[in-house]
């Protein structure tokens, strides 16, 4: 760190957050760049293959890294944000739950002139960050569309599982989404609605959807938590055969499901990829080298076809 802070705030920051170093490096070491990092969730489990990537790097690079966890809060991960500026870390990696409501944490960060990498989820006002690394959610949108139309012989009744509503995320694959599909004059959007990211909010939701008999022949969930979810209920009503099921980022059980038949495709995210590449970034720029403004990490559809590679 760039010089020490009292022990009274330092007792208050750590006590809400978790510090990771590298062991084979003094921690106390006066020339160690210190990174802080906030995730948007880490009961995500994409978010936590984030976090483990990120580790990995911040490990070989021999960096210090204090982590907080958002809990899908914008106003949790603006005050972590503030308390790195406390901290006075070299430079911050920002894993924002909402495009506009984190955008005063990379503000503040800015005015401090602590550098920001932002890393897997956009804010609105991003041309102050340093860099992004991540992917190119529009596409992600394309390809499970695509996949799913292609499935349907251009024909049928769809339903789209959003994630949360403002997430730059939600914004970008829903445009992917309906980029795709509109070209399809026969394929029906009959519903969409979010169900923020989460399993067992998608499984309620499309139980809604069936009792209240939607003739549905699709569901495109815009991650796997949410995909996963959706097939539980289509399972539990017995329409499996019926309808296809696709999500978006190839966690573990999202893989298992496809090589079980169940899900019909996912999407690969690299989070881990994403995680290594926001550190490695953090890292120069605190020790003052030049870096790119974007690190894209591109998409790859996932089928049975080549899932041996992923797994």
């Amino acid at each position: 760190m760039k010089k020490m802070i009292s022990l009274i705030s330092l007792l208050l920051i750590l006590s809400a957050g978790m510090v990771f170093a590298n062991g084979a490096q003094d921690e106390t070491s006066n020339d160690q760049i210190t990174i802080g990092v906030t995730y948007q969730n880490m009961q995500n489990e994409f978010i936590l293959s984030i976090q483990d990537g990120l580790r990995a790097k911040a490990e070989e690079l021999g960096v210090k890294v204090i982590e907080q966890d958002g809990q899908g809060s914008a106003e949790k991960q603006i005050s972590q944000v503030e308390n790195f500026i406390i901290q006075e870390v070299d430079a911050i990696v920002l894993n924002p739950f909402d495009k506009d409501g984190c955008a005063p944490a990379l503000d503040k960060a800015v005015a401090a002139g602590i550098p920001v990498i932002v890393v897997n989820a956009m804010v609105s006002n991003i041309e102050k960050a340093n860099a992004y690394v991540g992917s190119e959610d529009v596409v992600a949108g394309e390809m499970e569309a695509q996949y799913i139309a292609d499935l349907l012989g251009g024909k049928g009744n769809v339903a789209i599982i959003h994630g949360p509503n403002g997430h730059s995320a939600e914004i970008q694959r829903t445009i992917g989404n309906k980029n795709v599909l509109g070209k399809y004059p026969d394929i029906k959007i009959l519903a969409e609605q979010t169900a923020n990211w989460s399993r067992i909010e998608a499984l309620n939701l499309v139980e809604n959807w069936l009792t209240s008999g939607m003739e549905l022949n699709a569901i495109l969930g815009q991650n796997d938590e949410m995909a996963l979810g959706a097939y539980k209920a289509i399972e539990a009503a017995g329409k499996q055969n019926d309808i296809f099921v696709i999500g978006i980022d190839a966690i573990p059980d999202a893989l298992q499901s496809v090589e079980d038949g169940k899900l019909v495709a996912t999407v690969f995210q690299d989070a881990r990829g994403q995680g290594a590449g926001a550190v490695e970034l953090a890292y120069k720029v605190a020790n003052g080298e030049s870096i790119p403004d974007l690190l894209n990490i591109p998409f790859i559809l996932v089928t049975k076809e080549n899932l041996a590679e992923f797994k």
